[in-house]
């Protein structure tokens, strides 16, 4: 089984490669995707990950609030996006 992982406050420079190498050191990373501003293009801060079960869990204990390139990770599993109300 994989999971999915909410990974906050990364620095706008950060590519998915940079995210990748993090996590690669705690088990086998399936994909990674930043997520960009859909008028800009220009980087959100934060993205998910998606690795195997026992690697997720020790990564999100490792790099939860751990520096990356000069910010503090906010790292947890992913949750289910919330309906948004339509208008």
């Amino acid at each position: 089984m994989s999971k999915n992982i909410y990974v906050g406050n990364l620095p706008w420079s950060s590519t998915e490669g940079d995210v990748r190498s993090a996590f690669e050191q705690y088990g086998e990373v399936l994909s990674v995707k930043l997520i960009e501003d859909r008028e800009t293009g220009r980087p959100r801060g934060f993205g998910f990950v998606e690795m195997e079960d026992a690697g997720a869990n020790e990564a999100i204990e490792a790099l939860n609030g751990k520096n990356f390139q000069g910010r503090d990770l906010k790292v947890n599993e992913a949750k289910p996006r919330e309906p948004r109300p339509r208008y």
